[in-house]
């Protein structure tokens, strides 16, 4: 029983240790749903942390649900695809909160725009946790946006699972 008691103890002091964000060698690796006006779809991202507070990445999604246009077209699969990669500024420690919080704004270099994204992590482990994420173009690359091309080019709400690596 002892033995019992003891392990239980251990594993649950291993859970209250959870970090949302290291420093330098943290690797994360998020999978989500992605939210925009007109589709949905499948998030995934990953952030490598270079420094203290810094962290670069990469993302892609898959809108999988998205809707005709006025004519009855449906998208092409690179209407729905989108690459991104990204800076993050981990600001966790910086605003003091609990180390299982992390608060990252950051910019991104995708196929349709340059744009920004503010996420918050929360880690309920040490490898498990939950994020959610908004992000917007700051620059598009075409100034004549229409039909599809305005997918994975406007304002995005993700939410899902992160992972420490």
């Amino acid at each position: 029983m002892k033995k019992i008691i003891t392990l239980s103890l251990l594993l649950l002091v291993g859970f209250v240790n959870a970090q949302a964000y290291k420093g330098k060698g943290d690797t994360k690796f998020d999978v989500g749903a992605n939210i925009q006006n007109g589709g949905s779809g499948i998030r995934l991202s990953t952030d490598f942390g270079l420094g203290e507070n810094m962290s670069y990445g990469f993302v892609t999604s898959y809108l999988l649900s998205v809707s005709n246009d006025d004519l009855g077209n449906k998208p092409k699969f690179g209407d729905r695809f989108d690459a991104k990669v990204r800076f993050n500024a981990n600001l966790g420690n910086v605003l003091k909160l609990d180390p299982k919080m992390d608060v990252y704004p950051g910019l991104d270099l995708g196929l349709r725009n340059f744009g920004a994204h503010l996420g918050f992590r929360y880690f309920f482990t040490e490898g498990f946790g939950i994020f959610t994420e908004a992000g917007i173009p700051i620059a598009k690359y075409d100034n004549t946006i229409t039909g599809f091309d305005n997918l994975n080019n406007q304002f995005v709400f993700n939410i899902g699972a992160s992972f420490n690596l």
